[in-house]
């Protein structure tokens, strides 16, 4: 499974959401590869990927792509992360 995580630049908020996305991964047994990306490139990698996980001002310029793209209200509460990546995934 190949995860995507979103911020605007690519670089901050995003590896902290990847951190938290990768140890939600393991905890649902998930073989998992989180990437990250900036808004900018996030519509072109969302096609190799199976899920996006970004903020919700972000996700409405992502807009669809095909596959769930999901809100994560705080990047670095990992419990939320979790619950929002298994039911997106349907676990």
């Amino acid at each position: 499974m190949r995860i995507l995580a979103v911020c605007g630049m690519g670089i901050g908020t995003s590896i902290m959401l990847k951190g938290n996305a990768e140890k939600a991964a393991r905890d649902l047994g998930l073989d998992a590869d989180v990437e990250v990306a900036d808004i900018g490139t996030a519509r072109g990698a969302a096609t190799t990927a199976d899920v996006v996980l970004t903020s919700g001002e972000l996700a409405a310029e992502i807009g669809d792509v095909g596959i769930p793209v999901v809100v994560v209200d705080n990047f670095v509460d990992g419990d939320e992360v979790r619950r929002k990546l298994s039911t997106a995934i349907g676990r």
